[in-house]
């Protein structure tokens, strides 16, 4: 279980062995993320006498600050959902009319939206859990949000970056964006309630420590913009589990302990106080003091390096003396070998000398610090002697009013004194009662206090927030008035046209408005974010080219593709995150692996997020390879990659002259030192070497391509022999391409059935689309739909099968049905046919076509005319083979075979 103030690594919320508070799903890769909160709660929910405590499952998303509650674990949607950014916590105080040492209740309460939801945890301690975690959530979000450039589309939420070029290039540049983790500046905000902890007032020593910490943490929290802290320096004291004392002789030895403290301390922690001017004061003093002992420890190490080179090169002048000539001349041979003895027996002593005085220091300090336990001890001890006391005090006090209480029953006279007994035992009960109330009071008023010192620093920060966007917002608007100015000057400079050829102000204006309209986010012009909100990067998260180099009207195309993508994402923002339905899923299957089933298959239609790629694509190549990986060697890949290298090997050559020309419009693959092409020479030479028959086919180096952004070297192997020797048909890469050829077909009666209208609209023009769609099935859609909808078409393919090229290749063309219809000649429908793909941007509509509106769709179906259509082929294939061997068995036997002249020797 859990304890307080740390974060849970591994178990399942609810499960057996784990603690129902929350759960962490462990980090993959050289860089942990932050632990997942998620686990069962109970939630007071209903109306009238149907109001009572559900349980529920709740995960809180951190890229909205929304804790979001389902009906179980494996629920994809939320039944909803509470706002943290905006919350304020308490919880309740102890029960008086519970008896002395039971359980404190674990209710709380969060304040959001106007409402109260009240939650109730499965004990004390990790109700104190489940508080702590939400404030530091709370706070980590609300100072990112003027740290953080809400920026998806170059600047995703890091996550489980473990593989690929993609993950690399994105865990590198995106290290500063982690708010809240960074430089150990962690916000402590620590405090324990249960009776195994003990909870203290702050020693004047340990808030001066604490301060310390503090003012040494804040420069580097204003160096690094992307680490959030506390904006105070409040933290609970924590001391370390002592075993289960009861709840009395913890408030007496509290007591006893820190009955020399000044009174006044805790108001002075409460409320920030009257020796502030003074703690600073000695907080600079303090400061001064450990820079000097630093500089001291940093002389005393430099001396030591000086005695260290000084006897090097005393040694290395010793050895160049006796090694001269001049030396050696007149010196025995036996004499210079002694020398030789004795100076290598003097470095040797030194040597020890340095060792045992090190060990010495150690020693000594080993003293210091085991003389500081014994005084601990000793301190211990006089504890424990006092408790000691305390109970002998206790004990004969008793027995004095046991002996009372016989005398009284022995002695008839006496008996009217046996009432006075019994009400001094009620006392006491009553005491021990009102003291746990006490201590629940003040730990209710702690976190109270604490709680009221967050909030008005979040609102100082929430003010400040307002004013800078006002200042934005000022900006833009003066932006805003000098652009249709522009426009202005344009528009009248367009309604009374020049005809001349000299360089008029309409010109100008017209170059300095498209100026404006290419400029690209530049880390060398910051400035331009704050009065330009929708710069758009220069690469995308895949490492696509955003914007061309050389075009300048594609240039404009590509800037309204990129904001029309942009403003996708930040409507389809507004609902429910795919995310949070992704973290819940791998939340319910954290203790066993991933399998098919419905829910997976949803979830993944809907979208792999970019930070679970990897495994996701991983785990789909390991489910459709496994069988091939049982029966080949461990180093399998490594094998067949040595052997292309070592051996000559055909293909190797229409490789290299392929690399470059893979995707030139990816940062990973656009020179030959990227690190994209020789992982991409290593997978096509290994899997020539898999596939002689196939060897090379232009196709294979882009499906490569793409699995290498999010896959490793040999995964991205395993998901070429997926794609070849499983999904496709056999003789689809091979020189004939006859299964590309039976899946033109094939699609070509999918469309007459599926789209009646547009087969009929390109028969009567006689647009033959498939010279358009034979590439879409060759390379699964790369480099024919922008990249948001290519992955999330690759998503689904990987785990469903070709099946899905069919569903998106008629989902594109219904997508865009009635524009085409409307296109009344085959050279316009044809040009359009070239591009239009490209102007699809929402994928969500996409999907829901493919998966939606062109239901059913069985497989059974294409199976079965894939096999009708790959015997006509044959057939045609074969008839083909006969014509031509006839002619060029005719041509060989005609008797004027000589004098056939060409048309163009026919006319001279």
């Amino acid at each position: 279980m859990p304890g307080p103030g740390t974060r849970a690594e591994e178990g399942s919320g609810g499960g057996e062995g784990a603690a129902p508070g929350a759960t962490a799903e462990p980090g993959v890769g050289p860089g942990r993320e932050p632990a997942r909160l998620c686990g069962y709660l109970q939630k007071l929910s209903g109306k009238g006498p149907l109001r009572g405590y559900r349980s529920r499952w709740f995960v809180f998303d951190s890229r909205r600050c929304y804790l979001y509650y389902f009906k179980s674990p494996q629920d994809a949607l939320p039944l909803g959902h509470l706002d943290i950014a905006d919350a304020c916590f308490s919880y309740t105080g102890p029960d008086e009319a519970a008896e002395p040492g039971a359980e404190p209740p674990a209710h709380f309460q969060v304040h959001s939206a106007g409402a109260v939801t009240v939650l109730k945890a499965p004990n004390r301690q990790l109700m104190t859990y489940w508080l702590q975690e939400l404030q530091q959530k709370r706070w980590e979000y609300c100072n990112s949000l003027d740290l953080v450039k809400w920026d998806s589309r170059t600047s995703p939420t890091p996550g489980d970056f473990s593989k690929g070029l993609v993950a690399r290039d994105n865990t590198n540049s995106m290290s500063s964006f982690r708010p809240g983790r960074g430089n150990n500046d962690s916000r402590k905000s620590v405090f324990y309630t249960s009776e195994e902890w003990e909870l203290l007032e702050p020693s004047p020593k340990d808030l001066e420590e604490s301060m310390v910490q503090e003012e040494r943490k804040k420069p580097i929290a204003e160096g690094n913009k992307g680490v959030t802290g506390s904006g105070f320096p409040f933290d609970f004291g924590r001391i370390p589990y002592k075993g289960r004392r009861p709840l009395k002789d913890m408030i007496g030895s509290y007591k006893n302990r820190h009955s020399s403290v000044d009174p006044s301390t805790e108001g002075t922690w409460g409320s920030g106080g009257a020796n502030k001017l003074a703690s600073e004061m000695q907080l600079q003093v303090q400061n001064q003091q450990e820079e000097l002992e630093r500089l001291r420890k940093d002389l005393s190490s430099q001396k030591e390096l000086v005695r260290l080179l000084q006897q090097t090169v005393r040694s290395s002048q010793y050895d160049k003396y006796f090694t001269s000539s001049r030396f050696c001349e007149g010196v025995p041979q036996d004499t210079l070998g002694l020398l030789h003895q004795k100076d290598d027996q003097i470095l040797g002593l030194s040597s020890q000398l340095e060792r045992f005085t090190l060990d010495k220091e150690s020693l000594q300090q080993e003293v210091k610090t085991l003389k500081s336990k014994v005084g601990e001890l000793s301190e211990q001890l006089g504890m424990l002697m006092e408790t000691i006391q305390a109970k002998d005090e206790v004990i004969m006090k008793l027995s004095r009013q046991l002996s009372e209480c016989e005398g009284s029953v022995s002695s008839p006279t006496s008996t009217p004194s046996s009432p006075v007994a019994a009400p001094s035992g009620r006392d006491q009960l009553e005491l021990d009662k009102l003291k746990d109330n006490l201590q629940g009071y003040k730990t209710q008023n702690k976190f109270l206090n604490k709680e009221i010192l967050e909030l008005s620093a979040l609102r100082r920060n929430a003010e400040r927030r307002e004013r800078d966007l006002m200042a934005k917002y000022s900006s833009l608007e003066a932006k805003l008035c000098q652009i249709e100015s522009k426009y202005l000057i344009l528009l009248q400079e367009m309604k009374t046209p020049v005809c001349s050829e000299e360089q008029g102000p309409a010109r100008d204006v017209i170059a300095q408005l498209l100026e404006d309209a290419l400029q690209v986010e530049s880390p060398e012009h910051p400035e331009q974010a704050f009065v330009k909100p929708h710069l758009v990067s220069e690469y995308d998260i895949y490492g696509f080219r955003t914007v061309p180099e050389d075009d300048e009207e594609e240039k404009l195309v590509a800037k309204v593709r990129a904001l029309d993508l942009k403003t996708l994402y930040l409507t389809e923002n507004q609902e429910v995150s795919t995310g949070v339905k992704w973290e819940n899923y791998f939340a319910s299957t954290m203790n066993r692996e991933m399998m098919c089933s419905p829910e997976l298959k949803n979830l993944i239609r809907a979208g792999i997020p970019h930070e679970h790629r990897s495994k996701v694509w991983k785990w789909c190549v390991d489910l459709h390879t496994r069988k091939f990986k049982d029966s080949t060697q461990p180093g399998y890949f490594q094998n067949l990659l040595q052997k292309a290298l070592e051996k000559q090997n055909p293909a190797s050559k229409q490789i290299e002259l392929d690399l470059l020309r893979t995707l030139p419009n990816n940062k990973h693959y656009s020179c030959p030192t990227s690190e994209g092409i020789q992982k991409l020479r290593n997978v096509l030479l290994a899997f020539s070497w898999r596939n002689p028959d196939i060897g090379y086919c232009q196709g294979l180096n882009r499906l490569v391509a793409v699995a290498l952004l999010y896959l490793e070297q040999e995964d991205a192997f395993w998901c070429l022999v997926t794609i070849v020797e499983v999904f496709m048909p056999r003789d689809y890469y091979t020189k004939t391409l006859l299964g590309s050829q039976v899946d033109q077909r094939v699609f070509r009666d999918l469309m007459s059935e599926k789209l009646p209208r547009l087969h009929t609209h390109f028969e009567q023009y006689k647009v033959d689309y498939t010279l358009i769609t034979f590439n879409w099935f060759l390379v699964v859609f790369v480099d024919s739909v922008v990249s948001d909808i290519l992955f999330k078409i690759w998503d689904s393919f990987l785990y469903e099968g070709p099946k899905v090229i069919f569903r998106f290749a008629l989902a594109l063309f219904k997508y865009k049905e009635e524009e085409i219809l409307k296109l009344q000649d085959s050279m316009s429908i044809f040009k359009y046919l070239r591009y239009f793909t490209r102007t699809i941007l929402d994928a969500r509509k996409l999907i829901s076509i493919s998966f939606g509106d062109l239901n059913p769709f069985p497989l059974r179906q294409i199976r079965n005319r894939r096999a009708y259509h790959l015997e006509k082929v044959r057939l045609e294939l074969t008839e083909l083979e006969a014509i031509r061997e006839d002619f060029l068995r005719e041509r060989d036997t005609s008797p004027d075979k000589g004098e056939l002249v060409s048309d163009e020797e026919e006319d001279t």
